[in-house]
């Protein structure tokens, strides 16, 4: 699958089979489905569910929270835009 695979796939009304958690998460954000994509990551501690949480509280706004993730994932806070890491991370987990 590619991104624009991926990003086609958001016309669906269910993510395509076989996502991993942090691209259904992803899928779900992309949807606008904030809530559910946070639901999906928010009780996993592994490094990958970290990089997608922290990208979440950073779309939320709550910045603290989101640098806290980035720590937690032991990633950079980027300073591109939400849609660029958006793109970022489907490709990172592609």
């Amino acid at each position: 699958m590619t991104l624009e695979d991926f990003k086609n796939s958001l016309k669906e009304n269910q993510p395509p089979k076989g996502l991993n958690i942090q691209l259904e998460s992803l899928w779900y954000d992309g949807k606008g489905n904030w809530e559910h994509a946070h639901d999906l990551v928010n009780d996993l501690m592994d490094k990958d569910s970290a990089y997608v949480h922290a990208y979440l509280h950073r779309k939320e706004g709550d910045q603290w929270n989101a640098s806290y993730w980035y720590r937690n994932a032991n990633k950079p806070k980027p300073s591109c835009s939400l849609e660029e890491e958006w793109e970022t991370l489907v490709e990172y987990f592609l």
